[in-house]
């Protein structure tokens, strides 16, 4: 799976760009796992997102050499001009302005030239994206196409972005700012997902580890809070277990295992940030008996509380 972004979207690692807020890009082939990094985006934002609008020949936006890496959130670009084009599994994509697109956590990208285009970039913490929303970007795994907007809905997602945008330059304390600035996330991202449910991917052949990874995660989401083995999904899947982690390894770099674990923490984080459920009973509600353990895990895995985590979300 190979993936090369070729525009000039600019990205957290560039000390020539400035935003408001503290922000992130497929080469599968097991020899090279060990020289991609993973971004993540809790390391450089504190909302759970980053925004910014560029525009063709914006020299604020100096290029800088972006090695291949993957990230741990979702990546949308609405392109309004400019040219761009995207290698994936040696399939060219060419975007014809305007349009949308968008990247999935886990694929790599690396930038292999500077094209000027303007529009607008955005990265977003999985958490923040609905589940029935994650099952039509995710269902085009790695092989999702620009969708085209008409007029209309040019306007309406630039009349969004906007909003949210003067949103997002505003001072994070003050009262009811996250809450409104993920609110018109909300209405971005369903307008977005409206639009590819609409698209379809016909012609497109996809390889068997491919297909496989899509069933795993579409599986994994359905039985999170009972399934935590790699073996019992591979047991679903009626593959070997060790095929399913050569497989996921291949198709993103990442283990069952990781895979597991993130699916579970994000689930935990969606429920201390939408529920009034406490720890024990999210604890609960995720197969753990023990929410002490669970406490842990969490602590482990995402470097703080579950309760710290909901206090820092809810502010």
């Amino acid at each position: 799976m190979c993936s090369f972004l070729l525009v000039n979207f600019p990205t957290t690692y560039n000390p020539q760009l400035t935003t408001p807020h503290n922000s992130q890009q497929l080469f599968t082939f097991e020899r090279y796992m060990k020289d991609i990094p993973l971004h993540q985006l809790k390391d450089r934002a504190t909302s759970g997102m980053e925004l910014f609008h560029f525009v063709p020949g914006d020299s604020h936006y100096k290029s800088e050499t972006l090695g291949a890496h993957r990230d741990d959130h979702y990546i949308f670009f609405l392109v309004e001009s400019g040219d761009a084009s995207l290698m994936i599994d040696f399939h060219e994509i060419r975007f014809s302005p305007p349009c949308l697109y968008y990247v999935l956590p886990g694929q790599v990208h690396h930038r292999i030239n500077n094209v000027v285009a303007g529009g607008w970039f955005m990265a977003i913490d999985t958490l923040l994206i609905p589940p029935d929303y994650r099952k039509i970007f995710e269902n085009q795994l790695f092989l999702q196409q620009p969708y085209a907007l008409n007029d209309t809905q040019l306007r309406q997602c630039r009349e969004v972005l906007g909003l949210l945008f003067e949103k997002y330059a505003e001072d994070e304390k003050q009262p009811f700012c996250l809450p409104v600035m993920h609110s018109l996330l909300q209405s971005f991202l369903g307008m977005a997902a409206g639009c590819f449910s609409c698209s379809s991917n016909q012609g497109i052949t996809i390889s068997r580890p491919v297909e496989l990874a899509q069933q795993f995660k579409l599986l994994l989401v359905e039985n999170l809070r009972t399934l935590k083995s790699p073996s019992a999904y591979a047991e679903k899947l009626n593959v070997s277990e060790s095929y399913l982690n050569e497989s996921l390894k291949k198709v993103t770099g990442l283990s069952v295992s990781y895979w597991i674990q993130h699916e579970v923490m994000l689930e935990a984080k969606r429920l201390l940030y939408y529920s009034e459920m406490n720890v024990k009973e999210i604890a609960h509600a995720l197969g753990y008996t023990d929410h002490a353990y669970f406490s842990r895990i969490f602590k482990k895995a995402e470097g703080s509380t579950p309760l710290a985590f909901r206090t820092h979300y809810r502010k």
